[in-house]
């Protein structure tokens, strides 16, 4: 059995769920998919269902509504434990994570240097293609803050491009993960970080996607502020009960 999976969270992404599920099989060393829908009404899931026709190694798991990043990947992550995979990957549908830098992912963290493997957009600058200003302010703020809030030494806490080894998924208690967006990427780190695994930056480009629709929200940016300080708060008071 292939033991890397990338999982692929979708909702209404039937713009670019075929072209990015063939750019990651065409890849070498080869990775198998896993697509965790959420009850798209554009028909995403009906396209997937006609490329696993295709694709022996493409899977699916369908919900019942839009849940959240978060619990997509966690399902994700659960289903890919049960199935023995060995490198997990976190990637968007919509292109602006580039598939041809799974294997770079793949390779920092195959060759022991990590167990956490981030895609970053801020470890070497600003990588980051056709975002407003705004934006990509806002994302290398945030960041800078998270930084400075957990002491975490991670350039792009927010990145949903990274590899996680088996044993880092093994061992974080998944259930108690409570965040969903754009804090899940940055709770998922600060718990590897504090479970003492190595984390590994790569640089890679960052590119907005150009066909569908974006699914950021002023209420997601609102719980990675919040978050971090309940994520520094929890680590003070166990540190207490310690």
């Amino acid at each position: 059995m292939n033991e890397r999976l990338v999982i692929i969270p979708t909702y209404n992404e039937k713009e670019n769920i075929e072209r990015i599920t063939r750019a990651v099989f065409s890849l070498s060393p080869a990775f198998d998919v896993l697509v965790v829908e959420d009850n798209s009404p554009d028909g995403t899931a009906g396209i997937v269902r006609e490329l696993q026709r295709e694709f022996p190694r493409l899977f699916m798991i369908e919900r019942q509504g839009k849940l959240g990043l978060g619990t997509a990947y966690i399902a994700g992550f659960k289903w890919a434990l049960e199935c023995g995979y060995e490198y997990l990957f976190e990637m968007d549908a919509d292109f602006s994570h580039d598939p041809n830098d799974l294997p770079r992912l793949y390779e920092a963290c195959a060759g022991g240097r990590a167990d956490v493997v981030i895609g970053s957009r801020y470890v070497t600058g600003v990588n980051v293609v056709n975002w407003p200003a705004s934006r990509v302010l806002m994302s290398y703020l945030a960041s800078r803050y998270v930084r400075y809030v957990t002491g975490m030494k991670v350039h792009d806490a927010t990145a949903g491009f990274v590899c996680y080894t088996r044993a880092v998924l093994e061992t974080i208690d998944l259930d108690r993960i409570r965040f969903k967006g754009y804090a899940f990427q940055i709770e998922m780190k600060f718990t590897a970080w504090r479970l003492g695994f190595r984390i590994k930056e790569i640089p890679i480009i960052f590119t907005d996607r150009t066909m569908g629709t974006s699914k950021m929200s002023g209420g997601i940016f609102n719980e990675a502020l919040w978050g971090v300080i309940t994520l520094k708060c929890r680590r003070t008071r166990r540190r207490r009960k310690e």
